[in-house]
């Protein structure tokens, strides 16, 4: 199995047994097993592994592996606690064992450093599954393809070294078989070495990579608006990266490029040429250091994660001669100073502030923003979008907002309607509003009748005849009223209805889907798991979940996003982040890779709704879609959501 979720789902113990034995016999292993496991049956037979081996087989091991010697402390203090017969190993990318503690691992000696637990070695086991997916797995008796290790259970974490984009080695906590097949008691365990032995990694980074983090992370702890730039890497703040467009931050790393490129020749080469004049590397890493991270990303551009040991190397950045500083083109006035950083008499990167005058010249824009209750978003453009709205909410007319479902309409207008004097607005739906209610609202204000409170109406598309005509003829008769609607477009409209739109259209903002404004999705999830039940701890996020957040499409824009929230913290039994594997099956199901059909995509979005109705139990969304598990396994294949 692949990851948590599939194992207690999956086929019983005895029918995996039976399938095995099947399959060894040269019969098909039948429907009950998951594709992916007969798969991997077929690479061992393949590769010509012996069922039957008594040890795994020896290569040559690495002399003095730097993997070993970063792992080594913490392997050292968590061997001693395991009970229960559980065992710990390591191993380095290519599957060969570097170390092990514990218990003893089925069929090995007390020495394992170089015992080969490749697939076309043993077959298929969990050190070799994590290293191939790049991501947690679990492989439990009879799934392993050997004899030796039909009562072995075994849960493995891949490693990441911050200068690598795949895995470095695998760390793997083996324990007895348990019959009853639940999650693998060692995963928590699993899960925490894994991250000691990162964090010791992320400490033994190579130095220039590593000042180049300490100077930003120095800049940030400032309050600065900050960029970081070597020529292959980009450490961007979320000030920064508010403030300025890509085409600026892709000048200033081809600035950054010159000043490495050219730092031989001296400081007057250094400073030629503006920054857009120097072509730099096209393919240079990017993103925000939140970003880069996982199998997309060296772990070493994460502050969060940044805290090296005491013995760190550390470097001051060296100030230019000439201090340069040059203006913006796009920035409204912004000015950005550069500093080289040097390491050993080489330069090797770049220090780029927005200056605090620059900052302030852009607070105007996001004052009214900053000052609106209720509201969760910094990115562009959300904020373009609150502050038009804002300004348009100044003057006592009416107002529409615009958008798909779920992206905030409500929230914004309820918002707005606080700028215009404190009286509560009396909330219309008009998908669920009792008639004459619109009609009463209109008359009270036509009349002049001071205890008239704004109006919020809400899916103005869903307005019946009278209601559309009582504000047409209010309208007409008085144009400034206090009124803020929200229009979801997609339903047919009638004539009527459609001149009303068109009249509120005069003055209406578009609001962006939650697709345009991932940038915003941390802030959404720090809002939604700010509260969390009595009793429990609030949801923390692990970086691979947030990825899969922000690649999801989001249909159902911010309310699908709490919906999520809820729904993963009403299920959690687990502690510590929460891992991509615990999302609904939809969010961790990759966007499509090919140009679907009509019924290619009703198919798809059935078998994913099935899904998450049954908690992500492919057995009984198989049943209630009518179809065999194995059928069902076919088609997530088809359309690539096999390895969620």
């Amino acid at each position: 199995m692949t990851s948590i979720d599939d194992t207690p789902a999956g086929p019983a113990l005895s029918s995996l047994r039976r399938a095995r034995d099947r399959f060894l016999g040269g019969r098909p292993p039948g429907d009950g097993v998951p594709e992916d496991l007969a798969q991997a049956w077929r690479r061992a037979r393949f590769f010509g592994v012996p069922r039957d081996l008594t040890a795994p087989p020896r290569v040559r091991p690495p002399v003095d592996p730097p993997l070993l010697a970063a792992a080594r402390p913490a392997l050292d203090r968590v061997a001693p606690t395991l009970s229960g017969g559980m065992g710990l190993v390591l191993v380095d990318s290519r599957c060969r064992a570097l170390w092990s503690g514990g218990g003893r691992y089925a069929g090995t000696s007390a020495d394992v450093a170089g015992v080969d637990l490749s697939e076309k070695a043993v077959g298929h086991n969990s050190a070799a599954l994590a290293l191939r997916t790049g991501r947690r797995a679990e492989v439990h008796g009879p799934e392993h393809f050997l004899d030796l290790w039909q009562e072995v259970s075994a849960v493995s974490v891949p490693l990441y070294e911050p200068a690598a984009g795949r895995p470095a080695g695998a760390v793997t906590v083996v324990a007895p078989l348990a019959e009853d097949r639940t999650a693998h008691p060692g995963a928590a365990i699993a899960e925490a070495t894994a991250h000691a032995v990162e964090t010791e990694l992320l400490g033994r980074a190579r130095p220039p990579e590593r000042l180049l983090l300490d100077a930003y992370l120095r800049q940030r702890a400032d309050g600065a608006a900050v960029v970081a730039l070597d020529g292959s890497s980009r450490l961007v703040s979320p000030e920064a990266a508010r403030l300025l467009s890509h085409e600026t931050l892709t000048r200033l790393e081809r600035r950054a490029t010159a000043l490495v490129r050219d730092a031989d020749t001296g400081p007057e080469g250094a400073r030629a040429g503006a920054p857009e004049e120097n072509a730099g590397p096209e393919g240079a890493r990017t993103g925000t250091p939140e970003e880069n991270t996982g199998p997309e990303g060296p772990r070493s551009a994460a502050p969060e994660e940044s805290a090296g040991p005491e013995g760190a190397h550390t470097a001051t950045p060296e100030a230019i001669a000439a201090p340069e500083e040059f203006a913006v083109p796009d920035g409204a006035g912004l000015t950005v100073r550069m500093s080289r950083l040097t390491h050993g008499g080489e330069v090797i990167g770049a220090v780029a502030t927005v200056c605090p005058a620059a900052r302030r010249a852009r607070a105007a824009e996001r004052h009214g923003h900053d000052r609106l209750p209720g509201l969760v978003g910094t990115s562009r453009p959300w904020r373009l979008a609150v502050s038009g709205a804002t300004e348009l909410a100044r003057s006592a007319e009416p107002l529409l907002l615009i958008g798909e479902a779920g992206v905030g309409k409500t929230a914004l207008a309820r918002a707005l309607l606080t700028l215009r004097g404190s009286t509560a607005p009396h909330v219309v739906d008009a998908a669920e509003q009792v008639p004459g209610e619109v009609p009463r609202w209109c008359h009270a204000l036509a009349e002049g009748q001071g205890g008239a409170a704004p109006l919020l109406l809400r899916h103005a598309e869903r307005l019946g005849q009278s209601d559309v005509a009582a504000l047409l003829s209010l309208l007409e008769r008085r144009p400034a009223v206090p009124l803020v609607a929200t229009h979801t477009p997609g339903a047919p409209t009638g004539p009527c209805l459609s001149r009303l739109l068109d009249i509120l259209s005069a003055r209406s903002v578009a609001l962006p889907p939650l697709r345009e404004r991932v940038d915003d999705i941390p802030a959404l999830l720090t809002a939604f798991t700010g509260h969390p039940s009595p009793g429990r701890p609030p949801l923390t996020w692990s970086l691979d979940a947030r990825r899969a957040l922000e690649q999801h499409t989001w249909p159902g824009n911010v309310a699908e996003l709490a919906h999520v929230v809820r729904e993963v913290a009403e299920r959690r039994r687990a502690t510590g982040p929460v891992r991509r594997e615990e999302l609904p099956y939809g969010l961790r199901v990759p966007p499509a890779t090919r140009r679907l059909s009509g019924m290619e995509r009703a198919e798809r979005t059935a078998i994913l709704e099935a899904l998450r109705r049954h908690g992500d139990n492919k057995a009984r969304a198989a049943e209630s879609l009518g179809i065999g598990r194995a059928t069902l396994y076919r088609k997530l294949r088809a359309y690539g959501m096999d390895q969620a």
